[in-house]
């Protein structure tokens, strides 16, 4: 028997695990493309995947319960994209994982200003521990240029904040309604949302990259359906660690797909957001079986 926390790590991970294969496709289309029609067509394409298993709850249960936040989760989540869409051609794929990272702190403390959660002290040392390891990543220390901080690493690192927010409605969001329509809706919002972007940089794909484009529909209504399940089980503060298990599946899939060779910095900076994930879950659950023990 797994712990709420324990299983809504699980389901995280697996949110990381394929997140980190769209973004892997979404940077090679981005060559060929332009972002804002990889970014278009990826959520038409994953609102329709949604489609189905939303509509199996039936019609009535199509349309949402809080309607307002779930445009506001749109918005949010589009605006986030927006900038992340201008950072995708210049950063690395481990780059852009890693400075994603940033985002759990912004989501631990909106969990507990926001939502109330019980930010606990592990979960703390957890998500700082593995926000040292993005620095050491990052290495802001060395400055702008080669081998530093570059305009793509800005603003990629804005957009944290912003996506940080969209989790935050999002949990709300899981009070209301199941993920499958939650996730549809948030699909339908950012696709209306970026459809001028598109329109204003419109080029046809060819046949390779509208299968490329449908694998990501598929991907990241996947992702965003495996985040909710997460979010429904546990607390949102505690299972944001293991997101940074995302930079270990960026370095193998860069060099795999981009032959870009992880520096020493990088593994370095893997291990240590690995150790603390491990270690955080491993903690979780001796305080579930505690828990449930004086029960």
């Amino acid at each position: 028997m797994l712990s709420a926390t324990t299983r809504g790590m699980l389901w995280m991970a697996a949110t990381g695990l394929l997140f980190t294969l769209l973004n892997t496709i979404m940077k090679r289309l981005s060559q060929d493309l332009d972002p804002w029609v990889v970014g278009f067509v990826r959520y038409a394409f994953g609102a329709v995947v949604m489609l189905p298993p939303a509509l199996r709850l039936g019609a009535r249960a199509l349309w949402p319960q809080a309607p307002r936040l779930q445009f506001l989760r749109g918005a949010f989540h589009a605006g986030g994209m927006l900038l992340w869409f201008a950072a995708l051609p210049l950063v690395t794929l481990p780059e852009l994982t890693a400075i994603g990272f940033s985002g759990p702190i912004f989501v631990c403390i909106g969990a507990v200003l926001i939502l109330g959660e019980r930010m606990t002290g592990a979960r703390w040392v957890a998500v700082l521990t593995g926000f040292a390891g993005v620095l050491i990543v990052l290495r802001p220390w060395q400055g702008a240029g080669p081998g530093g901080l570059s305009p793509g690493m800005l603003l990629m690192l804005a957009s944290a904040p912003v996506f940080a927010g969209s989790f935050l409605v999002a949990k709300v969001l899981t009070r209301h309604d199941v993920p499958a329509v939650i996730v549809f809706w948030q699909h339908v919002w950012v696709a209306l949302l970026l459809l001028p972007f598109m329109l204003a940089y419109w080029q046809m794909p060819g046949a390779g990259a509208w299968l490329a484009l449908v694998a990501c529909g598929f991907l990241g209504a996947a992702g965003h359906y495996c985040m909710m399940r997460a979010f429904r089980v546990a607390d949102l503060s505690a299972v944001q660690s293991v997101k940074f298990l995302e930079l270990v599946w960026a370095a193998l899939l860069g060099y795999a797909v981009f032959a870009t060779v992880p520096s020493t910095w990088t593994v370095l900076g893997g291990a240590v957001i690995l150790a603390s994930t491990l270690w955080l879950a491993r903690r979780e659950a001796r305080g579930a079986r505690v828990r449930a023990a004086d029960a």
